[in-house]
């Protein structure tokens, strides 16, 4: 039985399976914190920041694994209602505007979006289309939003571990009031060589 808020887009084991809350999340284990985001290190996992140039603040985190990239990035949200049902048509409208192609389909995280990204050529590769899944879970006062490519987005094995991966993911929303759609402060981790 969920006690999830129907209004929240969520696995109906999120609670359990994640991606977990601050609150949710095992405190021995040895997880990586980057601040509004905290991952487990595990075996291939490669860990990126992106940094916005102009402001140099750390607008997502992106993981390397199976093969796949996953980019996440935690926003504040409301307590009672979710943002991924309103961020989802966002998404879609601007796939469209650039002339791409967008399904939503049912995942394994529930509502999710398919694209067909047109990219641009580049100096050594023709102008293509990447493909590219946009998934997000509502959480108590968060929405987590990731971006997945590579070969998760057609291979069912790579598929399942980078599910599992952003599943393992714990967002940290912090007890600081924000406005909803905020993104959740991430930072660099403490120790060098950690990551």
């Amino acid at each position: 039985m969920s006690d999830e808020n129907p209004d929240k887009a969520a696995p109906e084991d999120r609670a359990t399976a994640g991606p977990f809350d601050d609150a949710e999340a095992n405190p021995v284990r040895p997880y990586i914190d980057l601040g509004g985001i905290k991952v487990l290190p595990r075996e291939g996992l490669n860990l990126r920041l992106e940094v916005e140039e102009q402001t140099k603040r750390i607008v997502a985190v992106g993981l390397d694994y199976a093969g796949s990239t996953l980019q996440v990035q935690p926003f504040a949200a409301p307590r009672s209602s979710g943002l991924w049902d309103e961020t989802r048509d966002q998404i879609r409208q601007q796939i469209r505007q650039q002339g791409g192609r967008v399904e939503e389909r049912e995942g394994p995280l529930g509502p999710e979006l398919l694209a067909e990204v047109p990219v641009a050529a580049g100096p050594d590769a023709a102008p293509g289309k990447r493909l590219a899944r946009f998934v997000g879970v509502d959480g108590p006062r968060w929405f987590l939003r990731g971006v997945i490519g590579g070969a998760a987005t057609s291979d069912v094995d790579a598929a399942a571990q980078v599910e599992d991966l952003f599943r393992s993911l714990v967002v940290v929303r912090g007890g600081t009031p924000m406005p909803p759609r905020d993104l959740i402060p991430l930072k660099m981790p403490a120790a060098p060589g950690t990551a």
